[in-house]
């Protein structure tokens, strides 16, 4: 009985080895048994006993043998049985927190150190953007099981004149929402993906940070920006090693006011080459220049965190390599990596008109083209001259000066903030004045830098502001129910605008509000605006834009941490809230700091047929990619030779049918993804015109990318302050511009 078992056993256990081992035991038994029965045959008593002692011997001797190869063998797969369930056990011990986390997750169980809650689940990204993101609907903030047309306010939150929200989630099942996350991190990621799944792990990390965060302790007299109250001292002075250490800024904090004077001592460098590939192709030469120039820039470095600061002054003398080969100075402003119009002045004297001085002077004064001071006029001879001084003249001579700037010689400029505009002063003689631009005021001035060919000896900065001008998000907001928007409409409205924005841009987006959002058909919910913001390192702005959004009820909040390249994302949102939420038969993307003439936009797309398939805006055809500088695109990123036809970012309008396709494809994992949305807009409505029904491209140049111009749809890149002038003009009748004086 104890051997069938010990055979059963062994034969389940290792049958190939064991089985044999078993066979020449069965048969050396059987052999025995034989030689046993025919030796109890024979009478002779010793005989028998020999061949007793013989078969015993032989015996066991086989039964050794047997045995000793069933014992080798058996240890053996003792030893690898053991080895294999210490490995085990080793790969268990590291295994062992996250198969605590999925009994968590299966029992509900949240309070293992909250790794596995809800909310983690819920706004988390999973690696694969194809897989997992934005592939629900977006749901009401206090519905999990559905959209809602309608907001539901309590009691309380009508008596506070806020409502608490939450971020905008992108909901999984508990189970199959965690192992696609777990999944997608071991699977190859694009570097697209990679930093979408660190933006959204990063982002739902700060929003649980938002609530432990009190907002109202704040000080509003701190700026936003640099964390701390700065003093505001009416003067400055750096040395030149000074200023090179702290990469030529020099930091004026509380910015300009009329009257203050910044004093530069400095030599300009002697020119060296530099290279103009234009120049070599169109004159067949080596494209070598002779460069001598540097730059004089007030920098808005409070008004742009984590952006390029507005250039308030850009001032560029050009001693040598100007493209009119002449020395030149240039003055402009920038917005946005956006410049203005150049004023240049070359040594041609400006008009002297009422209109177009400065605090009573001329714009540009004139300079003669060499270093020779010319006293007296050029027609006049050096005899003549004396003569007429002799016996007197009724006209004293013009006096003209060189250029003020010179290789190798030391100079001194002062600028100084006027009435209306900047004054500049070199060696005591005025040179140029630059009128204030709408949209950059000098208190905004935060910063002097001086960077190119000049040798900085020292810098001094009198007469600034000592108040502490308004750089606190605190003060950009109004908290009155003046700006609230109204709530979601229950039935179908004409047009549905969804505006993205920064998180840190609160005067962009309090801006918006006082201007074109005062529009008579959003505020009547014939055109609903919505504001589409991602989330900040910084978690004092996450928690100033939840109490914010929470006031106004015009803001969307995506938590993943915010990111140029993933604005693609905030897109897709957009569709997504336009299909799911409201109902619209056209949507709208655009910028905070566009502005929208919103009676223009309304009456292009009346004049479309409700039937078509529609996308409207300043379209682009066949532009190629850009492979070198800032805005370079990688072959990996975007293999193409160009562009599908796509509309400028700023200000496009796509109808619903074209955003369900969107919302379809991206839930179905088949929506190609790009860091330039507005390409992945003519991306998507090119294959929608190629597989679901023609699409009608309307294409107007009045939906303007840069700037603004004349008879205006949409206009980008303006400030808060332009925005404001902009609606004056638009109050007045009269949609003009607000680029320049």
């Amino acid at each position: 009985m104890a051997t069938s078992r010990l055979a059963r056993f062994v034969s389940e256990v290792a049958p190939p080895q064991f089985v044999t081992v078993m066979r020449r035991h069965r048969a050396a038994k059987q052999k025995l048994d034989t030689i046993k029965e025919e030796e109890n045959k024979e009478d002779s008593f010793n005989g028998g006993m020999v061949v007793m002692m013989k078969t015993s011997h032989q015996h066991t001797l086989l039964i050794f043998r047997s045995c000793r190869d069933l014992a080798a063998i058996v240890g053996f797969r003792i030893l690898l049985f053991t080895g294999f369930s210490g490995f085990y056990l080793v790969f268990l011990a590291f295994k062992f927190p996250h198969f605590i986390e999925m009994v968590a997750m299966l029992s509900g169980d949240t309070g293992l150190d909250g790794a596995l809650s809800d909310t983690s689940l819920d706004v988390s990204l999973s690696g694969s953007l194809r897989n997992d993101m934005l592939n629900r609907k977006l749901e009401d903030e206090d519905h999990q099981s559905g959209p809602s047309t309608t907001q539901k306010v309590s009691p309380e939150e009508k008596i506070n004149g806020s409502k608490q929200i939450q971020p905008l989630l992108f909901r999984y099942g508990r189970i199959s929402g965690e192992v696609m996350r777990r999944r997608n991190r071991t699977i190859h990621m694009s570097p697209f993906e990679r930093m979408a799944d660190e933006a959204w792990i990063l982002g739902s990390k700060a929003w649980e940070d938002v609530d432990k965060f009190e907002v109202d302790k704040i000080d509003e007299s701190a700026s936003i920006f640099e964390g701390k109250v700065e003093s505001c001292p009416s003067q400055i002075s750096m040395n030149g090693d000074d200023l090179n250490k702290a990469n030529r800024i020099m930091l004026l904090p509380c910015g300009l006011a009329a009257g203050s004077s910044i004093t530069i001592l400095g030599t300009p460098q002697y020119a060296h080459k530099e290279s103009v590939p234009q120049r070599s192709r169109l004159t067949r030469s080596d494209g070598m220049v002779l460069v001598s120039q540097f730059m004089v820039e007030l920098q808005g470095l409070k008004t742009g965190d984590g952006e390029y600061p507005p250039k308030i002054l850009h001032l560029n003398p050009r001693i040598k390599g100007d493209w009119n080969h002449r020395p030149v100075i240039e003055h402009n402003t920038c917005y946005r990596m956006q410049w203005g119009v150049a004023q240049r002045c070359d040594g041609t004297p400006s008009k002297k008109d009422a209109d177009v001085l400065v605090d009573g002077f001329r714009r540009c004064e004139k300079w003669t083209q060499n270093d020779i001071i010319d006293m007296v006029d050029s027609k006049e001879s050096k005899t003549t001259s004396w003569f007429k001084r002799f016996i007197g003249r009724e006209q004293k001579p013009e006096v003209t000066w060189s250029f003020p700037f010179a290789e190798g010689k030391v100079f001194v400029l002062t600028l100084r903030a006027g009435i209306d505009g900047f004054h500049i002063n070199v060696g005591g003689r005025h040179v140029s004045s630059f009128p204030y631009r709408p949209g950059f005021t000098i208190e905004d001035a935060t910063g002097l830098a001086v960077t190119g060919d000049v040798d900085i000896h020292s810098i001094h900065a009198t007469s600034l502001s000592t108040s502490h001008p308004s750089f606190s998000p605190q003060k950009a907001r109004e908290f009155s129910s003046e700006w609230k928007a109204p709530p979601l409409p229950g039935t179908p409205f004409r047009l549905f605008m969804g505006v993205l924005s920064a998180t840190n841009h609160f005067s962009e987006r309090m801006a918006v509000r006082k201007t074109w959002m005062q529009h008579p058909s959003i505020k009547s919910s014939d055109v609903v605006a919505r504001f589409f913001v991602a989330l900040n390192p910084r978690k004092e702005v996450n928690a100033m834009l939840k109490k914010e959004a929470e006031y106004f009820g015009d803001i969307v909040i995506l938590p993943f941490m915010d990111r140029y390249e993933l604005v693609v994302l905030k897109t897709i949102a957009i569709c997504e809230f336009g299909v799911q939420n409201v109902t619209a038969p056209y949507i709208m993307k655009c910028d905070d700091d566009t502005f929208i003439r919103v009676e223009s936009i309304l009456k292009q797309i009346d004049g479309v047929s409700p039937e078509k398939s529609l996308y409207m805006g300043n379209l682009n055809l066949r532009h190629r990619p850009l492979r070198t500088g800032k805005w370079a695109v990688t072959w990996e990123e975007w293999p193409e030779a160009v562009y599908p036809p796509y509309a400028n970012g700023p200000g496009y309008i796509i109808s619903s049918n074209i955003a369900k396709y969107i919302v379809s494809q991206n839930s179905r994992h088949k929506l190609r993804l790009f860091k330039m949305e507005d390409v992945s807009m003519g991306l998507w409505v090119e294959q929608f015109n190629a597989s679901m029904q023609p699409v009608e491209y309307s294409h107007s140049w009045k939906f303007c990318q840069y700037g603004c111009t004349l008879n205006y749809y949409t206009a980008h890149y303006q400030s808060p302050s332009q925005m404001m002038c902009l609606w004056d003009n638009l109050l007045k009748g009269r949609p003009q511009c607000c680029n320049f004086r």
